[in-house]
């Protein structure tokens, strides 16, 4: 007979109200005191003084003067940690193995490099033929949509400031010159895909995605290619989707916190 969840998983309820304390300490708009915490976890006051003196004692939690409580130097220790031993690029490939979606397209994680989007890991049932993407490639991130949804979380001063000297055009379709991508940023922004049709491949419909880090430091960017010949609107609607869905997933993974 096999047991059910509730059963398998016993927390244990010291950790678990540790937890929600640094919890809601983190998210408090304001320093919390005792009484605070008490309220908002309906426990005794006792309860939480005890674990909050354990907290502050094992440096998770400082008590300020006032007897109000912020978080401890210690949590930096785990966040530094979390940031060594977290590889993008290895959870973008174990977020390839669980899927079995994008039959028709190449996926592939991409970085900034100065102003060039460079491929550091691609997956792919079936190769596309018009792109034929390996690692190490590098594009003008002007063009690629990767570059666009990472440089899209940029101010538009630092974008200015960072294309004061343009690129080259890779085919008719690409940008022009900084206002143009200007223009197109504000549009990623709203959505949070960058959609770039034949500005660095003819034929070539791209769909990018900024990845965040738990710091919510844009890190990487996915972008999703598919044959511009294929799409319809259901499949550019389809497209955007993926490309956000993917880069939540890979951005959860990597400590970023859920989206509301």
């Amino acid at each position: 007979m096999e047991e059910d969840e509730s059963t398998r998983l016993k927390l244990v309820p010291a950790v678990e109200r540790a937890s929600i304390i640094l919890d809601l300490v983190a998210s408090s708009k304001r320093y919390p005191t005792i009484s605070d915490l008490a309220r908002e976890t309906a426990l005794p006051k006792s309860t939480v003084h005890g674990l909050c003196t354990t907290l502050t004692h094992l440096g998770l939690l400082i008590r300020r003067p006032d007897q109000t409580f912020v978080l401890g130097p210690h949590l930096l220790k785990w966040s530094n940690a979390f940031e060594r031993q977290t590889d993008v690029a290895a959870e973008f490939a174990a977020l390839w193995d669980q899927s079995d979606s994008f039959q028709d397209a190449v996926v592939s994680l991409c970085i900034l490099d100065e102003m060039d989007v460079v491929f550091i890991a691609l997956r792919q049932r079936s190769p596309l033929e018009r792109f034929m993407v390996r690692p190490g490639m590098r594009l003008p991130a002007a063009f690629c949509a990767a570059g666009k949804a990472i440089i899209a979380r940029w101010s538009d001063h630092d974008i200015v400031r960072a294309f004061k000297s343009f690129p080259q055009s890779l085919t008719e379709r690409s940008v022009g010159d900084v206002e143009e991508l200007l223009d197109e940023v504000k549009a990623v922004r709203a959505t949070g895909v960058a959609i770039e049709i034949g500005q660095c491949q003819r034929g070539v419909t791209n769909f990018g995605a900024a990845v965040v880090n738990s710091l919510n430091r844009t890190v990487a960017a996915v972008l999703i290619s598919r044959d511009s010949e294929e799409l319809g609107s259901t499949a550019t609607e389809r497209g955007c989707a993926d490309a956000r869905d993917l880069a939540r997933r890979l951005s959860l993974r990597l400590g970023a916190e859920a989206a509301d």
